[in-house]
């Protein structure tokens, strides 16, 4: 990731973006397709109807928690949304953002020798996105780091 760009204006909310609206728009179809079927199918009791409600439910719940990564920088650090996990990291944790090619997703090295990943820059559907993301995350260390 070479040629790192000037640092955005704080705060700023990295997320990516199309797949989020993949996710929820896909989990919403599914939810009232599912729905719709229930309540079209004549011989279900009320109890069944209800299962495939659930059901239809339980599946957008899961589509919406792909959906909940983000990274949100703020003055005093980083705050990192993943799946089933929030971490606030200061400025001063954080060595390195890495995004090399064939990764999933960005990577934190921190300062207590491990690497954190980090989900809401993940080059899936919009790697340029991505990319650019990932610079300018990476950007906003390097100044950080610069200040402290």
């Amino acid at each position: 990731m070479p040629d790192a760009p000037e640092p955005p204006a704080l705060p700023v909310t990295f997320r990516p973006g199309r797949t989020r609206a993949v996710l929820l728009t896909a989990g919403a179809a599914i939810f009232a397709v599912i729905t719709t079927v229930a309540l079209l199918l004549e011989n279900l009791s009320p109890g069944e109807r209800l299962s495939f409600v659930f059901t239809a439910a339980l599946l957008f719940g899961v589509l919406v928690l792909l959906a909940r990564p983000k990274v949100v920088a703020d003055a005093s650090g980083v705050t990192v949304v993943n799946i089933a996990s929030t971490r606030r990291l200061a400025w001063a944790q954080i060595l390195r953002v890495n995004l090399r090619p064939g990764d999933p997703w960005v990577f934190l090295d921190l300062s207590d020798g491990t690497s954190l990943p980090v989900l809401g820059i993940q080059p899936g559907i919009a790697k340029q996105h991505a990319i650019s993301d990932a610079r300018a995350l990476r950007a906003l260390v390097e100044a950080r780091s610069l200040d402290g």
